[in-house]
């Protein structure tokens, strides 16, 4: 089977087409098509970008993207780490042996509560009858206390405390602990971070706006929003998040996502 590069290459090649063309109707960018063409794959984001820009350029060429995303997966993909780990010895024995410990039974703890239950009962109904007992009648106090409970002072109720206003800016920074692809677009639809990578240990410099929108190629990245740290979730595959004043990271759709940066 012909290279997925040169399958690419050959194609539009044969049908005329420039690359302008391409990254015109596929909203991949140019270097991105020719790292594809070139098969240079550390070029690209990562293995679920390589995939993603792979299957739609292969559909704008009227290829079929399942051969060539195959192809790419038995040739350059690693199988994944949980995959290779066997079990270590004699975990199956542990786990009989912890099924056949016999249930211990609950009837003597039932037993022995309802006997603490029934003392404390006992005890506290004999000390009210002393205490009734010794006690003299106090008709005048009750009387007094229950005309001062029944007018209450106006400094006594609770005044209603107003929430306090959300902040109008967001500040955010960004912190990788492995190399991951980074894209950050502002409320003014600037991009402050252009869809660049981030080694690990390195850390963008702050920025403020109204919100943020970022797309990330993994979860291999500390996020810093308004003072407060944040991890995006785990999922295997990139990720994205809108950031807006006081409240929290918030996901972002699939479609929305693969816009930033994408052109």
């Amino acid at each position: 089977m012909p290279e997925i590069g040169e399958t690419l290459r050959e194609t539009r090649m044969r049908r005329r087409i420039d690359m302008t063309e391409v990254e015109a109707a596929t909203k991949i960018r140019a270097k991105y098509l020719r790292a594809l063409e070139n098969e240079e794959w550390d070029l690209l984001p990562g293995p679920t970008f390589v995939k993603t820009f792979l299957r739609t350029y292969a559909e704008y060429l009227d290829l079929d993207p399942r051969l060539l995303v195959e192809e790419y997966r038995q040739r350059y993909e690693r199988p994944a780490t949980q995959d290779l780990t066997p079990f270590g010895p004699g975990m199956g024995a542990q786990r009989r042996r912890s099924r056949k410990r016999p249930r211990r039974p609950v009837w003597p703890f039932v037993v022995v509560a309802l006997g603490v239950v029934a003392l404390l009962g006992t005890l506290y109904w004999l000390g009210t009858l002393d205490q009734e007992k010794e006690a003299p009648p106090r008709v005048a106090t009750a009387t007094a206390t229950a005309t001062a409970t029944a007018t209450p002072t106006k400094s006594s109720r609770k005044k209603s405390k107003k929430k306090p206003a959300p902040p109008p800016r967001v500040t955010l920074k960004l912190t990788a602990s492995e190399r991951v692809y980074v894209c950050v677009v502002d409320a003014t639809g600037k991009q402050v971070v252009g869809g660049d990578f981030l080694e690990a240990g390195q850390s963008t410099k702050t920025f403020r706006s109204r919100s943020f929108r970022l797309n990330l190629g993994n979860a291999a990245v500390r996020m810093t929003v308004s003072g407060k740290r944040y991890n995006p979730a785990d999922i295997g595959q990139p990720i994205g998040y809108e950031l807006r004043p006081g409240k929290k990271p918030k996901r972002l759709g699939e479609a929305v996502r693969t816009k930033l940066c994408a052109t």
